[in-house]
């Protein structure tokens, strides 16, 4: 092992970071990594600079889970500002256009809110991170390049008006990946006859994760550091908190043994379809697998004993 090795640890866990405004997740993570010392970490999922609120960060074998967190319903709270377009959808780009703000009762948001719920279709913003031919879509955008992009459907499973106060309009969201928030805001504001865009945007939810008040900011990140890395291990979840939402299966030793050799089992009174979660003796957890058409327990996602 090199010396420059040694100078991390092999953290594993979950944590709910409450990422501050003006920062990348990016730079989120690396200075989180940094206080935990920690020698492998990714987040799930990114969040504009813009917004706050819920970046689940996963470090060592949690690692190997973020895929399931990148594919899970995220929850969002969001201010819009009517009457104005921005070029990037948000507080942060230029003012493009703007119009009067029509006289607005709450009912006649719920009624245009009525139509973005349920299956909807949006169209990807130039600013945002996909590809065309190889270059990011916000790349071309910034030297004023717009190309076609095609339509994607989303799931607003959520859609509530929380308030509505001169030309602002504050929503709670959920919605399935891939949702983009902007382009949401932007839809709703043009169907209200005045464009909008976001000016404020947090991020309460993800997946399993619905209580913001397991997240932890960096300022408490950094006095935790100040105790010790005791104090911060302790701020860290159990991989299988992530999994949460799937049905959990319990295997006897030779189940196991085989499992771990990659090898399907036969579990008594398994579910009888999906992903689950596995246990092992002494409720050690093994990992994510999925229920075949024969009934037996395949291995999808394994961690280390």
């Amino acid at each position: 092992m090199s010396r420059k090795s040694r100078q991390f640890r092999p953290v594993t866990g979950i944590l709910l970071l409450d990422k501050p405004a003006g920062m990348t997740s990016n730079e989120a993570l690396q200075r989180v990594k940094r206080l935990y010392r920690a020698r492998k970490a990714g987040h799930t999922g990114s969040l504009d600079p813009l917004a706050t609120g819920m970046l689940p960060l996963c470090f060592g074998e949690a690692t190997k889970i973020s895929g399931f967190l990148l594919d899970a319903d995220k929850h969002y709270r969001m201010r819009c500002r009517l009457g104005q377009r921005t070029a990037t959808g948000d507080a942060e780009g230029e003012v493009v256009e703007e119009r009067p703000v029509p006289a607005l009762a709450p009912a006649d948001v719920e009624r245009v809110l009525e139509r973005f719920r349920g299956e909807i279709e949006q169209i990807p913003p130039m600013y945002s991170a996909l590809k065309h031919q190889g270059q990011r879509l916000y790349e071309l955008a910034r030297k004023g390049v717009e190309v076609e992009r095609q339509p994607r459907r989303v799931v607003i499973r959520e859609l509530r008006l929380i308030g509505l106060e001169d030309a602002i309009l504050e929503l709670d969201v959920v919605c399935s990946k891939g949702t983009y928030v902007r382009t949401l805001a932007e839809d709703i504001g043009e169907a209200l006859g005045c464009g909008a865009h976001v000016v404020a945007l947090r991020r309460l939810g993800v997946g399993p994760y619905q209580d913001p008040d397991r997240m932890h900011t960096l300022e408490a990140l950094e006095a935790a550091r100040s105790e010790g890395y005791a104090a911060l291990d302790a701020l860290l979840l159990p991989l299988d908190s992530a999994l949460t939402h799937w049905p959990a299966v319990r295997l006897d030793p030779d189940s196991a043994y085989y499992l771990r050799q990659g090898q399907p089992v036969l579990v008594p009174r398994a579910p009888t379809r999906g992903m689950v979660r596995i246990y092992g003796p002494e409720e050690v957890f093994i990992g994510a697998g999925e229920i075949l058409d024969d009934g037996r327990v395949a291995p999808r996602r394994l961690f280390a004993a």
